[in-house]
């Protein structure tokens, strides 16, 4: 599968939202409880600094996506955050880091020298190796920073990177 990766467009809300829904039902690694429409879902990508379509150049096929934003305000705002998405069932063929790498670059674009990540959930042994591999900085271990979809607390290890 060759994908590449644009900016977002309206006409992409309705499978950047299913997308995003997939990751928030299985309420393992995004904070929002609330899922998305395509109108909901419009407004949303595109109240971001950025967001990211992963398309699968073959079909046209909205594979996984990212939002990319300030972390903070005012003398924190050159620190960017960001969330990735892919499509259920294409997971594990490197999309993810695909997103993640052209985050970083879009970032630095945008003029943000950091991207933090506040809550990288310690069971998502996949972003953990991925941020390792592009050279993130853990910052340590929050216990219980996350509560799970099945009721339970999960710690959360932030990281960062310098752009």
């Amino acid at each position: 599968m060759k994908i590449s990766i644009k900016p977002y467009e309206k006409s992409d809300a309705a499978e950047a939202a299913a997308i995003w829904n997939e990751v928030v039902e299985d309420g393992v690694a995004f904070p929002q409880e609330e899922l998305l429409t395509e109108e909901s879902g419009d407004t949303f990508f595109k109240e971001q600094s950025y967001t990211g379509i992963a398309v699968d150049e073959e079909s046209g096929r909205v594979v996984g996506l990212y939002i990319l934003h300030p972390n903070n305000i005012g003398r924190c705002g050159h620190i960017c955050n960001a969330s990735y998405a892919v499509k259920k069932g294409l997971r594990g063929q490197h999309i993810g880091e695909k997103l993640v790498t052209d985050c970083m670059e879009k970032g630095k674009e945008l003029g943000f020298k950091i991207l933090q990540f506040n809550a990288v959930v310690r069971s998502n042994e996949y972003a953990l190796r991925l941020y390792k591999k592009l050279g993130f900085v853990q910052l340590g271990i929050i216990p219980g920073g996350f509560l799970m979809k099945d009721g339970t607390y999960e710690d959360i290890i932030p990281h960062y990177h310098v752009l």
